[in-house]
C-alpha cells in the first residue's frame, strides 16, 4: 500500500462504484488521532480486491472525517462493507472511543466536469442532498448543470464538481473541487450564502423532492492506493 498527498482522480474510467461516509469526532485532537489511526490500520490489513483508492478528508471545523473510496464494481465494495470495514472500525474504536458514524452510501458518478486549466484542488466541498427518487436526483443534477452552463460569473475558486447518486436513489453527493476552503467561503459571502445566483439557480434551490442535508469543507489528509 502507498500513502500519498494526491487527491483521487474522479475522472478515471475504471471506477464502478464509490463509497463515502462521515465519522463524527467532535474536536481537532480526536480528528487528527483517528486520521493517524486509520492510516495505521490500513497498513495492517490486506488491501481489498477491487479497491482503487481510499481518501481521508478532515473537515475545516475540526469535527469530522469523510471517507471516499473508489472501487472497480459494486460487488467488491459491498464485500468490504460486509466484512473488511469492521476491522478498520474496531481498530479505530480501540484508540478513540465514541466515534459517531453516519451517511454510509454506495454511489455512482452521474455527471461531472472539471476546468481544463491545470489547477489542482486544495479542498473538497461535500454537498449532501436527500432526494425522493433516482429520477428526481437526476432531474436536480441536470438542473444544476443547466445553471452552471448558463452562468458567466461563476466563482474563480471552483475547479470541478462530480455529482454522485446513491444506488438506492435517495442521496446525491456533490464532490466539488476548490482551490481552497477560503475560496468557497468567499463565494458564499459574495452571493448570500450560495455560490451563485439567478433564475436557474433559484430553480435548483426550490425544486421539490430535494432536501439539502449538509455543506462541509474538507482538506485532504491522505490518499491510500495499492
Amino acid at each position: 500500500m502507498r500513502v500519498t498527498d494526491q487527491f483521487p482522480d474522479l475522472t478515471r474510467t475504471d471506477v464502478g462504484a464509490a463509497l463515502s461516509d462521515e465519522w463524527v469526532l467532535g474536536t481537532p485532537d480526536r480528528q487528527r488521532t483517528v486520521a493517524e489511526a486509520l492510516v495505521a490500520a490500513w497498513q495492517e490489513v490486506a488491501w481489498p480486491t477491487g479497491l482503487l483508492t481510499y481518501a481521508i478528508y478532515l473537515d475545516t471545523d475540526g469535527e469530522l472525517i469523510r471517507h471516499y473510496s473508489q472501487w472497480t464494481d459494486d460487488a467488491v465494495a459491498d464485500a468490504f462493507v460486509r466484512a473488511g470495514r469492521e476491522t478498520i472500525v474496531e481498530w479505530t474504536d480501540a484508540i478513540v472511543p465514541d466515534i459517531g458514524r453516519r451517511d454510509l452510501a454506495r454511489y455512482r458518478i452521474y455527471r461531472g466536469n472539471r476546468a481544463d486549466d491545470g489547477r489542482t484542488p486544495g479542498a473538497v466541498v461535500a454537498v449532501r442532498v436527500d432526494t425522493e427518487s433516482a429520477d428526481r436526483a437526476r432531474v436536480w443534477v441536470d438542473a444544476v448543470f443547466d445553471a452552471l452552463g448558463a452562468d458567466d460569473n461563476l466563482p474563480a475558486g471552483g475547479i470541478g464538481g462530480f455529482f454522485h447518486i446513491s444506488t438506492d436513489g435517495s442521496q446525491v453527493l456533490n464532490y466539488a473541487e476548490w482551490t481552497s476552503p477560503e475560496a468557497h467561503l468567499e463565494a458564499l459571502e459574495a452571493n448570500g450564502d450560495a455560490i451563485a445566483s439567478g433564475p436557474l439557480w433559484d430553480r435548483v434551490r426550490a425544486m421539490g423532492g430535494v432536501r439539502q442535508v449538509s455543506v462541509k469543507r474538507y482538506r485532504l489528509y491522505r490518499t491510500l492506493t495499492k
